[in-house]
């Protein structure tokens, strides 16, 4: 029996965070931040999430932050 296993990416997923301000710029609303996530997968379907990452980019000055770096201001947003 042949068994087709391994992992892949899923859909990366976008969010534009309104009302927050860069940390380093203190722009408003020009943070997007993005979650890409990679599965475990069997014969091609998706069996259970192995890893998510997520980062925030600003718009304006090209900074990014990695989830350890978000503000909670930055973590509320995502959540809601």
């Amino acid at each position: 029996m042949i068994l087709f296993f391994g992992t892949r990416p899923g859909k990366t997923q976008i969010k534009t965070l309104k009302q927050v301000i860069c940390p380093y710029c203190k722009q408003r609303g020009s943070l997007r931040a993005s979650e890409a996530t990679h599965y475990f997968h069997l014969f091609w379907i998706k069996i259970f999430k192995i890893a998510a990452h997520t980062i925030a980019e600003c718009a304006h000055c090209k900074r990014t932050y990695y989830k350890g770096e978000f503000t909670e201001e930055m973590n509320k947003a995502l959540k809601g």
